[in-house]
């Protein structure tokens, strides 16, 4: 099945692609969306002790690692509770897999959800919303996502050994600078990362791990255990500007971390989401950072890389459009990108490098 990519389609013209960027991506024709809100799903909640069909809204936003030969997302579902409207459902983390990185089968039930745990604070009523994920030296997932509990979102971690069984350890930047960034907005967290054969796994420069942040505006932050994060913080004490949208273009709205960022033999390499200020559509850029300092900007992208071309990346919660990109994975030989279509579904792009 996957052979078939090589004759798969991208109809709209490609970007000018620069040689420490990566793609170009091609949407496989046949296949898209890969995963779409299926009302049959259901799952008891703590927060009702009910049964709710958990994935019937909404299915986008994932998260995604090779393991064991197969490709296994983590995507965001939202059920049909609360008003309609972005933001008022409530979200829970899925797991679905595939051995060809385009056809997934999926659990009943969420594997990450708003529990009566210690995080309850941060997650009710809204949920656990768009995750990365890499693994540390040792295997295990650091998972990062959004806490939303309708009041701030707020940035938070999660490990696992297995990716079904979840180990929360609360917001990112509980410990940082005494508390200062608990009652601000921050999400998006893209944590530095090598590849290792079909591995992301995480990567220390200068002796710490590194991570970037937010929106609108990416910022970055550093961590000794990939637990506990502290903003880099600039000479007025203010968050470190990494990434900013610019006047004019694809980005000039909002800049946000997408994939975690890649260690490459050209530098670091963020791809990040990028909303337009004319359209407010949604779609993605490049970024590439010194190896040996990820604070500096070495060079960027001129135009998207992925943009919102069809009609499932335009119909749903998000009209205006999404391609939304937050995994990116090496398996079979191929890059498989997966993201967010229209706040709606979950679409994939495949890259096949030369040799």
């Amino acid at each position: 099945m996957v052979a078939g990519i090589a004759g798969a389609l991208l109809l709209h013209p490609a970007p000018q692609q620069q040689r420490w960027m990566f793609g170009p991506f091609t949407k496989p024709a046949g296949v898209n969306p890969i995963l779409t809100p299926d009302s049959t799903s259901r799952f008891r909640s703590p927060m009702t002790d009910s049964v709710v069909a958990w994935e019937a809204y909404a299915t986008f936003n994932p998260a995604a690692v090779v393991r064991n030969g197969k490709v296994l997302l983590l995507y965001r579902a939202e059920d049909a509770s609360g008003e309609r409207q972005i933001g008022g459902h409530t979200s829970r983390l899925g797991l679905a897999e595939s051995s060809d990185g385009l056809h997934f089968t999926r659990r009943p039930a969420p594997v990450l959800y708003p529990d009566t745990d210690a995080q309850r604070q941060n997650e009710w009523p809204g949920g656990v919303e768009d995750p990365r994920i890499v693994q540390s030296e040792g295997g295990t997932y650091i998972l990062t996502y959004t806490q939303w509990n309708r009041d701030v979102p707020r940035l938070a971690v999660a490990t696992s050994r297995d990716l079904t069984t979840w180990v929360k350890h609360g917001p990112a930047f509980a410990r940082a600078a005494g508390g200062k960034y608990l009652r601000s907005e921050s999400k998006s967290g893209a944590i530095l990362s090598r590849v290792a054969g079909e591995r992301i796994i995480a990567t220390r420069v200068k002796g710490k791990y590194w991570m970037y942040w937010g929106v609108p505006t990416i910022r970055l932050a550093t961590s000794d255990n990939l637990l506990d994060w502290t903003p880099v913080e600039d000479s007025a004490g203010q968050a470190f500007r990494a990434l900013s949208a610019r006047p004019r273009g694809f980005d000039s709205w909002l800049v946000e971390a997408g994939p975690p960022a890649l260690l490459t033999a050209a530098g670091i390499v963020v791809l990040y989401n990028a909303g337009d200020s004319a359209t407010r559509s949604y779609s993605a850029g490049q970024a590439l950072f010194d190896r040996n300092d990820p604070r500096r900007l070495v060079a960027r992208s001129d135009s998207a890389f992925i943009r919102p071309t069809e009609i499932y990346e335009r119909t749903g919660q998000y009209t205006a459009g999404t391609t939304f990109v937050e995994a990116l994975v090496p398996f079979k030989g191929r890059w498989f990108l997966y993201y967010g279509t229209a706040d709606s579904r979950v679409g994939v792009a495949v890259w096949r490098p030369r040799p």
